[in-house]
């Protein structure tokens, strides 16, 4: 199962904003009106799409973008943001938006809107919306789930379609959070009240779909016939209810679902062999390390680091605890994806992991430490190399990779002891920082920094193992406060050879997002040749991309 960080404030962000503006993905094939027949669908749609983000029992009707526990869809399929970063390539998406441009030393952040865009109840949609959204977030900060009212100062309408962001100082990634908030309509919301306590049984938005009906054990939606946008392709998306993974893989494996999230144990053999319709991909979007808490006596020597490093033999975690789905991380923890980040300079040792037990012991040797009559390695100051991984209950290729680890490492001397603990208490250790070792998942994005600020950034709240480094604090600053693409590499490559030499965090594999997709209905999805955004099914608001690109097979 992959373990997503929600993006947020607290983890930091990154936007690349010299890239190029994409196109939202009208289909190629749309009528240039967009307009439906008689019978509300169109030529250029096709069949009914089942898709699920995984088993969550009976459903809840919440369809409130301000709500972390809203139902699949409610952004992106009904609420927009104004644009959308691709985290598996460098696409930034004009969605509600059209432009956006930098001034004032890289602190005043205008975006022009489409002025086609209008809300499913045939109101106009204006500047005003975006300034009531955000002001909606300020009066009611539990609603501003990434706090951005943190970062800035004011947002201001100029005339109907402009918007002008003001921000408190220089931060350009953080503009991504900003730029992904949903749009809620003025003329709707400003009657709600506190919006946190609405469940918003009748969502009017923006997007490509209306809600068609809810129940708790399905939901669909319907293609919007006057999208802005241009025809949508898909007349109707259904989502069913599952109730654990089984019922869920064996709907994946039968064909009953067409769009699918799930991490299934042999895909090929359980789901791509049984149709030459399936396909899944899962490409790379952050790191699973072993954090260390580098408060813990033993732990801030580099050298146990160095030697818990090299004493695990990832490709036994990738290949029997990730079903090989995840792929071995590097020390330099730049994804497979961004390789275009990595320091051409980094010495060759810094770019690959080694599996060498007997490299481990010598460094724990050479730092002092002698085996006891147990064959555990002890400190000179007696304390015996045993230590307690943290990792959560139920999540169970976790819980394997954490038996591996016991194994490889005890075959170097060093004692582990694995402690399972429910999501919530395992949460509580990392924030508290009272624990010794844990499983856990970087943040993601378009690039390094995501993963980066999120992982090292002194006091950052993610940065559980406590790590502080002046170069990279500086390093990480001044890539948020510059556009220049040249300076930010520079500021990446400071970090990448802080993290390949220090071990402040000891990554494992890549962590994935991922689908599996059939394409007896619609080709054009996102896949490894073509990652024209995240692929996974829950990575709202990604869907809409996705849906945007399909076209129908002929029948």
């Amino acid at each position: 199962m992959h373990r997503h960080v929600k993006s947020g404030f607290i983890l930091g962000a990154a936007a690349m904003m010299a890239i190029s503006l994409v196109g939202c993905g009208t289909n190629a094939n749309s009528s240039p009106s967009g307009k439906s027949t008689a019978s509300g669908v169109t030529a250029t749609q096709g069949q009914p799409l089942v898709m699920s983000t995984g088993p969550k029992g009976n459903f809840t009707e919440n369809f409130n973008p301000f709500s972390a526990s809203a139902d699949d869809g409610t952004s992106g399929f009904i609420y927009e943001p104004l644009f959308y970063y691709n985290e598996v390539g460098p696409q930034v998406y004009p969605i509600l938006g059209t432009t956006k441009t930098w001034s004032n030393g890289n602190t005043t952040l205008t975006v022009q809107l489409n002025s086609k865009a209008k809300w499913t109840d045939g109101k106009a949609f204006t500047a005003q919306d975006v300034v009531f959204t955000f002001d909606l977030l300020k009066k009611f900060p539990a609603a501003d789930l990434n706090g951005v009212w943190q970062k800035l100062s004011s947002v201001k309408a100029q005339g109907k379609s402009t918007v002008v962001f003001q921000f408190k100082s220089e931060d350009v990634p953080f503009a991504m959070y900003v730029l992904q908030q949903v749009i809620v309509p003025q003329h709707i919301w400003s009657s709600v009240g506190d919006p946190t306590k609405f469940s918003n049984p009748k969502p009017i938005g923006t997007g490509p779909f209306t809600l068609e009906r809810f129940s708790s054990q399905e939901y669909v939606y319907k293609a919007n016939p006057n999208y802005y946008k241009g025809t949508v392709p898909v007349p109707e998306v259904d989502i069913p209810a599952y109730g654990d993974n089984n019922s869920n893989n064996m709907a994946l494996s039968e064909g009953t679902l067409d769009w699918d999230g799930a991490i299934m144990q042999n895909i090929q053999k359980n789901y791509v062999d049984k149709s030459s319709d399936n396909h899944y991909w899962f490409p790379p979007d952050a790191i699973v390390s072993l954090v260390p808490n580098l408060k813990d006596p033993l732990l801030s020597n580099a050298a146990v680091r160095q030697a818990i490093s090299l004493a695990i033999n990832r490709e036994d975690i990738q290949n029997k605890g990730e079903y090989g789905l995840y792929k071995v991380a590097q020390p330099d923890g730049i994804l497979p994806t961004m390789s275009s980040w990595v320091d051409p300079n980094l010495p060759q040792k810094d770019k690959a992991f080694t599996y060498n037990p007997s490299a481990a012991e010598k460094v724990l040797e050479r730092a002092g430490f002698k085996k006891n009559s147990s064959g555990i390695f002890v400190s000179l100051s007696g304390k015996p190399l045993s230590l307690t991984l943290l990792v959560v209950s139920g999540w169970t290729d976790w819980v394997e990779d954490a038996s591996l680890l016991s194994q490889e490492l005890k075959q170097v001397g060093i004692q582990l002891n694995v402690q399972q603990e429910q999501y919530g208490a395992y949460m509580a250790q990392l924030q508290s920082h009272k624990f010794q070792l844990a499983m856990s998942t970087s943040n993601s994005g378009p690039n390094p920094y995501y993963i980066f600020q999120s992982l090292l950034y002194t006091n950052q709240a993610y940065n559980y193992e406590q790590f502080s480094d002046p170069a990279v604090d500086a390093a990480l600053t001044d890539f948020s406060k510059t556009t220049d693409a040249t300076k930010q590499k520079q500021d990446i490559y400071t970090v990448e050879k802080v993290l390949a030499e220090q071990l402040p965090v000891i990554p494992v594999v890549y962590g994935i997002q991922g689908d599996e997709y059939r394409d007896n209905k619609y080709t054009g999805w996102p896949d490894a040749n073509n990652p024209y955004v995240t692929p996974a099914p829950w990575a709202w608001p990604a869907p809409e991309i996705v849906i945007m690109h399909l076209k129908p097979v002929s029948k």
